[in-house]
């Protein structure tokens, strides 16, 4: 299958992250090579501090991607392009979603996400450029949903465009040109914030948040619209008002004539 892909995959997700960050705006927290501090805390040091976070080694985010990631996600087995567009998005969205979306788009029941042996199978089956591309497509709408993609969406967005046309040169037996470093803002986590009630959220329950906010937003809007319109016409009707008053004020001292003529009088 596609095992081959995990260098070629790797080393372009290990760029899009970066080295050491921690955003305020990045629910992942301190991370590095994109291992958050929870990773770290799971998979290396159950005592890690951010301090640690910054200094570790490339090499245990390389084992941490292969271990808990990519053979989590058993990309192995998928076609090549698939594994690394499953891959990525597990690193950024967590291996749950990546796997939940791997399975609607094969056409298979999304309330799991365990890649199975079912999934495997259908994915084989599946042509695997229409994969990379559905599941790139269900990626940046699931971004866009998000709160944080006011301050992380420009670099998420390239990089997911990116993943895109890398996974479906692999998907076609192409070699992907050399990844660019996309903007710093890629390496934000994207995960569903967690104010929204604990567990995997579902697709529909992000775009339902999203909706009710914007939704707020438009009623805001609509204020400010009524707002400005009234004070519209109020200034409308102080002009016509200002103007009558300067009409009669110049009539009163103009000639009967002349007012008559300017129909004044």
């Amino acid at each position: 299958m596609a095992a081959a892909s995990y260098d070629l995959a790797l080393t372009r997700l290990l760029k899009d992250e970066g080295g050491y960050t921690d955003h305020p705006s990045d629910p992942g927290g301190p991370t590095n090579f994109g291992i958050t501090l929870a990773d770290a805390r799971r998979y290396w040091k159950s005592n890690a501090t951010a301090d640690d976070v910054r200094a570790m080694p490339q090499s245990v985010a390389r084992t941490i991607y292969r271990e808990r990631y990519w053979n989590a996600l058993r990309c192995d087995e998928l076609p090549a392009g698939v594994d690394y567009a499953v891959f990525d998005y597990g690193v950024n969205s967590g291996i749950g979603r990546a796997g939940k979306v791997l399975r609607r788009v094969l056409k298979l029941s999304d309330r799991s996400s365990v890649v199975s042996d079912d999934v495997i199978a259908a994915a084989t089956k599946a042509v695997p450029l229409d994969l990379v591309i559905a599941i790139c497509a269900e990626r940046l709408a699931f971004l866009q949903s998000l709160k944080t993609f006011p301050v992380f969406g420009r670099g998420w967005t390239a990089r997911v465009d990116g993943v895109r046309v890398a996974a479906s040169a692999m998907a076609q037996n192409r070699q992907p040109a050399p990844g660019a470093r996309t903007p710093s803002a890629a390496s934000g986590k994207a995960v569903v914030p967690m104010s929204i009630p604990a567990g995997p959220a579902s697709a529909g329950a992000v775009v339902a948040a999203g909706t009710a906010t914007a939704v707020a937003t438009s009623r805001l809007e609509v204020a400010a619209m009524v707002v400005a319109a009234a004070a519209l016409t109020a200034l409308a009707i102080f002009l016509i008002w200002r103007w009558r008053s300067r009409a009669h004020q110049e009539a009163a001292v103009m000639p009967p004539a002349e007012r008559t003529s300017n129909g004044l009088g």
